[in-house]
């Protein structure tokens, strides 16, 4: 069982940045596919950017350019770095995982939520104009 949790959430300004990050534990060492989505009341959960443990990164259509993900395998954690930060990126960010590569797709995506199998609690970021 994977288990994810996130840190790094909180209120900042627009323009200004955050760094999210998400500590994994659990069977396996290192999970295949790591990914970061986001979501706000009432609406559907929104891919941000995905990793695979051999580094290749996919983000969503609309987080390209502000947004950057990165991992450390060996610590087995996932970070999410915002710039230059909306009020529309309000949202709780949400750490996902999945064991192993889907065999649908080319690598790890941000696509489907239902690619994941393993999410964390979310971490709140609050943007204020």
């Amino acid at each position: 069982q994977v288990q994810l949790v996130e840190s790094g959430g909180g209120s900042v300004q627009s323009g200004g940045s955050l760094t999210l990050s998400c500590a994994a534990t659990g069977p396996p060492d290192v999970s295949y596919c790591m990914a970061w989505f986001r979501q706000v009341p009432g609406k559907e959960r929104e891919g941000v950017a995905a990793m695979d443990s051999d580094g290749r990164t996919s983000y969503g259509d609309s987080m390209k350019g502000r947004f950057s993900v990165s991992r450390d395998n060996e610590k087995n954690t996932l970070s999410l770095q915002i710039n230059s930060l909306k009020p529309e990126d309000t949202a709780m960010y949400f750490c996902a995982a999945r064991k192993t590569k889907p065999s649908w797709r080319l690598t790890c995506s941000v696509v489907g939520d239902q690619d994941y199998d393993y999410w964390g609690q979310g971490t709140q970021v609050a943007v204020s104009s």
